[in-house]
């Protein structure tokens, strides 16, 4: 993935901070499913959108939702008119989120590469960069995170350990009453080896 970004710069949603180099990158993208959100603070249908977003990208990613977060990443597209625009929506968006900077002319590159003529639009790319959805805006919209599920499996992650807060409850519940059923079913399988027993010495006796 670190290859589409080969000789660019991204900003880290946290004090301007930067995530150029190579290294760095492939850290951040190895193994993930790739969001490309194009947006604007300023367009209507984005403003919609971007909450919802927002929910989808903390339930897969938040410790506070999930047990461990989802090899999930998103990088920011702006179409935002000024640097202030663009920094007051990314204030108010997840610090996990990495930017395109503002004015970057590869921001144009990628609009141009995956055919984004209007937003919101979220290009779903898998680890080598192949797309996995042109446009899952309405998918999220439909499904929230359980989507997620689909293209994990599309882009064939080497981890796939992946618990929504539901699923995690759930995990809970069996882990706790798994110890219970076990001695309950290693004291009744004694007790039926040791009636067998004594139906046997029986036998033996008569």
């Amino acid at each position: 993935m670190a290859a589409l970004f080969t000789g660019k710069v991204l900003m880290a949603n946290r004090e301007r901070d930067e995530v150029e180099t190579e290294q760095e990158l492939g850290r951040a993208l190895e193994n993930k499913v790739l969001l490309l959100y194009f947006g604007s603070g300023q367009c209507p249908r984005c403003r919609q959108f971007s909450p919802l977003l927002k929910d989808f990208f903390l339930r897969l990613t938040d410790e506070f939702y999930v047990e461990r977060a989802s090899q999930l990443v998103l990088v920011y597209v702006s179409r935002d008119e000024t640097e202030e625009q663009q920094s007051a929506f990314l204030r108010s968006m997840p610090k996990r989120w990495l930017a395109v900077p503002f004015g970057d002319a590869f921001k144009r590159e990628l609009e141009l590469r995956f055919a984004v003529s209007e937003v919101p639009a979220v290009v779903v790319l898998k680890p080598n960069g192949e797309v996995i959805v042109g446009n899952a805006v309405e998918e999220i919209r439909r499904m929230g995170p359980a989507c997620f599920r689909n293209w994990q499996e599309a882009a064939q992650l080497v981890d796939r350990n992946f618990l929504l807060a539901e699923d995690f409850d759930d995990w809970t519940r069996r882990s706790i009453t798994d110890p219970i059923r076990r001695l309950k079913y290693k004291l009744d399988k004694e007790t039926e080896a040791k009636s067998k027993e004594r139906k046997e010495e029986g036998e033996d006796s008569s």
